[in-house]
């Protein structure tokens, strides 16, 4: 192999990679976006469930028949 094809096979290796790197990149971005879009859910369900009191649990509740 002489040196022009493996200057050319170089190429070819390195457009392949800044293709795969572009491509992981993009897909991290939206893994980021979905993951902060499911931080700002998790925190609103948080504070409806403390609003409603579900956190200290039913305190009025009679026991189940099997008691």
């Amino acid at each position: 192999m002489n040196l022009e094809d493996r200057v050319t096979e170089l190429e070819s290796r390195l457009a392949f990679q800044d293709d795969t790197i572009q491509a992981l990149n993009d897909v991290l971005v939206e893994q980021q976006k979905l993951l902060e879009r499911l931080q700002v859910q998790l925190t609103a369900l948080a504070k409806r469930q403390e609003e409603m009191g579900w956190l200290d649990g039913p305190q009025d509740e009679a026991p189940p028949p099997h008691y």
